[in-house]
């Protein structure tokens, strides 16, 4: 069975450390975090601060909201978008 750790920062929980041979896997739970998603690290303290440098990083850009992040990178289609076949004439 896979050891893994609960990776929280300031009580929010971001996303798990799996112990693998060659350090720890992150999986991330938070869209902020995504870059970081499936990065092997040597420690889980390195996985703790750059989980917690990255998601401070994102907080301090400014809020997002994650439909609007998703959507950016297109795996939502776009909301509120109207589409005619007559080439846009009403």
């Amino acid at each position: 069975m896979l050891q893994s750790h609960i990776i929280d920062v300031d009580g929010v929980f971001v996303g798990t450390a799996i112990r693998i041979d060659r350090g720890y896997r992150f999986v991330a739970i938070d869209f902020r975090l995504e870059e970081l998603d499936s990065s092997v690290w040597p420690t889980l303290e390195d996985v703790r601060r750059l989980a917690r440098r990255t998601l401070l990083a994102a907080t301090s850009a400014g809020p997002i909201s994650p439909g609007l992040h998703v959507a950016a990178r297109g795996a939502w289609p776009a909301r509120n978008v109207v589409t005619t076949s007559n080439g846009g004439k009403p």
